[in-house]
């Protein structure tokens, strides 16, 4: 056993963690991409008599029910994943996620089937909410569960860097469709092309994905009969009430940063500080390409360092950077590429947050705790910190900076929570996965 926690990566462990990478960034492609088309969308399936704001309005609803979608389908397959086995609902997730989206790409507007339209988009995005609910944590316990114990932080880190790439490709494509194809065309079907290619790629992820064993530690506690008995999430909620408090903070930081630094900031170097789009847009996408890079570095970190002193060090660095990223692009607009590139990679700091949910339940509740916790913090904070910072920003337009530095210190706090919280799961792993590997 010894062996098996201090190999390196073997070809095996590389191929689940490009296999699973791929697929959460294709599913992140998938429910991203409908943002980037939100106007033509809410245009074709809604009344022409509609006022504008109104249809924007009901055209972000139906984005924000797929968030709200999330709790819903991550308990529901996480129960599952710890009842029958990680490898099943790893593959329901993409496939969940890839049918709705190729049906998007299908559907028939409002001036063809009325209010039946705006229905069934409805209902595609809530399916898609439920996919992705299930894909990240389902994801990061498959991950986890293959590679040795010293390699785990690297693989959350790189799997986390992958959904990352997700929102980068749905940037990639949508800039790409509309600077290819003319406004017209875009309104006559253009709009589809980007749904059917998620669609079908998803598909092909799905069939990659047969490729895929079970994890080592989830036969092993079928082999030993330890699998949890009756509710999983009952088990979770009466038994771990403090890794659920961890692991919803760690969400907060890992699902607010995103949505400020990468999501909102590049409206607000517009609209706050007058910067043409083009220059926004460019180093919004440098900045999303630091953070990947961010991601895999504190995957690294975690791994030699343990997740205090990550968190400790990397949310100072990252309240350093984001907090000169917003006071010194104010002052002088040639600083913004290099700054919101240093501070997407300060925001890289996340991709230590699996690490911490994965070692923070035991195994046999483990998809259940960490799908609980994440889906209800991502689908409060994910959903209200773009409400909360629109509404600090009447106050004072350094509602951005202020925001991701109280992020900061909560990070700050966790890193030195976690100093003194011993994890309690590497005996009961060791012993569930040692017979396995002897047997090998």
């Amino acid at each position: 056993m010894q062996h098996d926690n201090y190999r390196r990566l073997n070809r095996q462990d590389y191929k689940t963690l490009s296999l699973a990478a791929l697929g959460g960034a294709l599913e992140f492609y998938d429910f991203i991409i409908f943002v980037f088309f939100a106007a033509v969308i809410g245009d074709l399936f809604f009344p022409v008599t509609m006022p504008d704001w109104l249809r924007q309005a009901q055209t972000f609803g139906i984005f924000a029910a797929g968030y709200l979608a999330r709790p819903l389908g991550g308990v529901v397959m996480a129960h599952f994943g710890d009842l029958v086995g990680r490898k099943r609902m790893f593959s329901l997730s993409i496939l969940l996620m890839a049918l709705p989206t190729l049906a998007i790409g299908m559907l028939p507007t409002y001036s063809s089937i009325g209010i039946a339209a705006p229905l069934l988009l409805l209902l595609m995005r809530v399916l898609q909410g439920a996919a992705i609910g299930g894909e990240v944590p389902g994801a990061w316990v498959f991950v986890a569960e293959h590679v040795p114990r010293q390699r785990m932080g690297f693989a959350c880190g790189t799997l986390t860097a992958g959904l990352t790439a997700g929102i980068l490709l749905g940037s990639v494509v949508a800039t790409l469709i509309n600077t290819l194809l003319p406004a017209a065309t875009i309104v006559h079907g253009g709009w589809r092309i980007p749904f059917f290619l998620g669609g079908i790629f998803g598909l092909v992820a799905l069939y990659l994905r047969r490729w895929l064993q079970e994890t080592p530690v989830f036969i092993a506690m079928k082999s030993h009969k330890t699998l949890a008995e009756g509710l999983p999430l009952k088990s979770v909620i009466t038994h771990h009430k403090k890794a659920i408090v961890v692991s919803m903070l760690m969400t907060w930081l890992l699902s607010a940063c995103i949505v400020v630094v990468i999501l909102m900031t590049p409206t607000y170097l517009q609209k706050q500080l007058a910067i043409p789009a083009t220059l926004t847009l460019q180093a919004n996408s440098l900045a999303t390409i630091a953070l990947i890079f961010g991601c895999i570095t504190a995957g690294w970190v975690v791994d030699r360092l343990g997740a205090s002193k990550t968190f400790i060090i990397g949310s100072l660095f990252f309240g350093v950077c984001s907090g000169s990223f917003y006071y010194l692009v104010a002052q002088n607009h040639q600083l913004l590429r290099v700054m919101y590139t240093l501070v997407g990679f300060s925001i890289g700091v996340v991709g230590a947050v699996p690490f911490v949910l994965v070692r923070a339940f035991p195994a046999e509740v483990r998809f259940s705790g960490i799908s609980f916790s994440y889906n209800l913090a991502y689908a409060i904070f994910g959903g209200l910190t773009p409400i909360f910072v629109t509404l600090i920003m009447r106050l004072t337009p350094m509602a951005p900076a202020y925001y991701v530095l109280a992020l900061a210190m909560i990070g700050l706090g966790l890193g030195i929570y976690l100093r003194r919280e011993v994890n309690p799961l590497s005996q009961i792993e060791t012993r569930l996965v040692e017979p396995l590997s002897s047997g090998n």
